[in-house]
């Protein structure tokens, strides 16, 4: 029998990973009992745990062995997860007893990403970026490095951030201050810099795929970056453990958790047992030593983190990038987050220079609107506590196939065949024999149900060859039986259209209520998809 279908060769022990779950097994199975899906077991070979040789003082890259490497391990803060104030973990406390305030928080000197992580950063978190690769994670994290490596600009909670992870790793000393941003610490061969009256936050960049003068150049390029800031070009994750807890930095970036391999396990780097148990080193020197680390993740084709989804479990936050990498916008937006809401986005401009923040979203999504060409209307979403004002599009035209397209970008694809059924059974339009393309302008992917209306209003502009006001703006659920369903937050969202200058609103009668009256724009409420074509037309 060949090897690989489900035997044990001889010499060799082989397990099975589920690559969707992490799930293990002894043999090969074409759907994983944990998860469900078909097809995503691989081989990889099991070997036993390897220690490290006497009286190297080597640290061994699997469980974190604290005595070992001379460094009392310390609770976190209690904002943090399995922190217990300064109480060493492990200990349980009452709940009354655990105090958690705003200084526990440090900003990134980036609005956007603060909005994102719920208002900064939090000691001991973990925290995974994915995004298609040249999106921009590595350059957002890079500004993040310069923001906190420069004196003063790591926001009102750094200093209380500084002394929650002094007390936590161990001493003050020289070797924790600065070198500049092309010193290698590879042999973690350090030289004390000068004291400083001001001492900025120390940040470690790991980079796996990149070298120091390729991070050094793309670092010159977005400005100055603080003495701070130290650069470690390794994929062996002894050496970055041992960086860690030497150099006693308070945020680490691993760039990438695919590149890092741990020599206690023998796949390849990538894998689904070195993924995990990388990210399992590095969860316990992020709550043992209280520091805040990056962790960039490669995608797959779907769009999801690459490796097992207990990766996504381990972690406390999980930060999507999205966005066309050859457009100049890109969208952030938590799916995971222990310490803050996951429906904030953040949206940025890609310029030469890096990142920039964009505060005004709805004015950066809008600009360039077609004027006097229907299939086109605005439609509002809120993202978290933000209104964001976006164009809908949609085009209808007669098919000659037998399964006429229906094709969206930017909406659920069930959603809108969902959406045109109700159009052709409430209001008669034949839309079985046509072609029907929907997108959300911008590249943004909205699932709030407030934007049926717009969608809906979209088709039916198409389909009439109805040129909607472009001063006109629509939100509102759609129901099955036709109805138009109120949404929350209705107020804001007339505001923010008030602000951005337009002049009708077409919403949900049931939300007429809640608005009142508002100055300088015309508000219109509407029952049923009936109503909204007689307001349409």
């Amino acid at each position: 029998m060949r090897e690989g279908a489900g035997t044990m060769p001889k010499g060799k022990a082989i397990v099975y990973f589920c690559q969707n779950c992490g799930y293990e097994s002894a043999k090969w199975m074409g759907q994983c009992p944990a998860c469900h899906e078909w097809n995503t077991f691989v081989e990889e070979p099991a070997a036993p745990a390897k220690t490290a040789a006497k009286g190297t003082g080597r640290p061994t890259a699997g469980v974190v062995q604290w005595e070992s490497l001379g460094v009392t391990k310390k609770g976190v803060s209690g904002s943090t997860a399995g922190g217990a104030g300064s109480h060493a973990v492990g200990r349980a406390l009452p709940l009354k007893n655990i105090t958690v305030t705003d200084s526990d928080r440090m900003s990134t000197g980036i609005k956007e990403l603060d909005r994102v992580l719920g208002g900064g950063l939090v000691q001991g978190s973990l925290i995974l970026v994915g995004g298609d690769p040249g999106i921009g994670k590595s350059t957002l994290l890079l500004q993040v490095c310069r923001n906190l490596t420069t004196t003063g600009s790591g926001g009102s909670g750094a200093a209380a951030f500084e002394d929650a992870v002094s007390e936590t790793g161990g001493k003050k000393t020289a070797e924790r201050k600065a070198t500049r941003l092309n010193t290698a610490v590879r042999n973690h061969d350090m030289k004390a810099p000068e004291d400083d009256s001001q001492e900025a936050v120390r940040v470690l960049y790991v980079s796996g795929e990149e070298s120091q003068q390729q991070i050094k150049l793309r670092a010159n390029r977005m400005g100055d970056f603080g003495d701070s800031l130290l650069l470690l070009c390794e994929t062996n994750l002894a050496d970055v453990q041992e960086a860690i807890v030497r150099l006693q930095p308070q945020v680490v970036i691993i760039d990438s958790i695919q590149t890092m391999y741990n020599e206690n396990v023998a796949s390849a780097p990538g894998s689904v047992s070195q993924v995990r148990e990388t990210t399992g080193v590095l969860l316990q020197l992020a709550k043992g030593l209280g520091v805040t680390i990056f962790i960039v993740g490669h995608v797959t084709k779907e769009g999801a983190v690459a490796g097992p989804r207990v990766l996504e479990h381990m972690v406390d936050t999980v930060l999507y990038f999205e966005g066309d990498r050859h457009a100049s916008y890109r969208i952030l937006h938590g799916v995971k987050n222990r310490f803050g809401s996951t429906d904030e986005i953040g949206v940025f401009e890609m310029k030469e220079s890096g990142l920039c923040e964009v505060p005004n979203p709805s004015e950066f999504m809008l600009d360039g609107r077609p004027e006097g060409a229907s299939g086109s209307v605005v439609a509002c979403s809120m993202e978290g506590t933000r209104p964001i004002l976006i164009e809908v599009q949609a085009l209808t035209a007669r098919s000659n196939l037998a399964y006429p397209r229906r094709t969206t970008d930017g909406a659920d694809n069930n959603r809108v065949n969902l959406l045109l059924a109700v159009l052709e059974r409430r209001l008669g339009f034949r839309l079985s024999d046509m072609d029907v393309y929907v997108n959300i302008a911008g590249g943004v992917r909205l699932r709030e149900p407030a934007v049926d209306l717009g969608i809906v209003v979209a088709v039916i502009s198409s389909f009439k060859d109805i040129v909607i006001d472009e001063k006109t703006l629509v939100f509102g659920e759609v129901g099955l039986s036709g109805e138009i369903r109120s949404v929350s937050q209705a107020p804001l969202r007339v505001k923010e259209a008030v602000k951005l200058g337009f002049t009708t609103v077409i919403l949900p009668q049931a939300c007429m209520r809640s608005v009142g009256k508002a100055d300088g724009i015309r508000l219109i409420g509407v029952r049923n998809v009936r109503d909204l074509v007689n307001a349409l037309t």
